[in-house]
């Protein structure tokens, strides 16, 4: 289990719900992904930086909460790292706080 409160602190930044909201269907965003089907293999920091607005820094640092927090999962392929949603993490999540409220 995480900690529920590293945990809510992830999700309490519009850049991270957003992260979290287009890595729900990374399709339709990501299509464009020369290295492989994002839905496979997961979403470039490159492309979300660029997705966001925001520069690579921020963005890295983004991911890394959430990847903290269990909500995210990378995948690295050659020097490029690939996130996906841990949609396990996200529902035990969710159910938990769902029990406890």
């Amino acid at each position: 289990m995480n900690d529920r409160l590293e945990q809510a602190k992830a999700l309490a930044s519009a850049a991270r719900l957003s992260i979290l909201d287009l890595l729900k269907e990374p399709r339709p965003h990501f299509a464009h992904q020369e290295a492989g089907d994002p839905a496979e293999i997961g979403v470039c920091v490159t492309l979300l930086t660029a997705k966001l607005g925001l520069s690579q820094p921020t963005v890295s640092r983004h991911l890394e909460l959430l990847k903290r927090a269990g909500f995210l999962s990378v995948r690295n392929i050659g020097r490029w790292s690939y996130f996906t949603r841990n949609e396990d993490g996200i529902r035990d999540y969710k159910e938990w706080l769902h029990d406890t409220l």
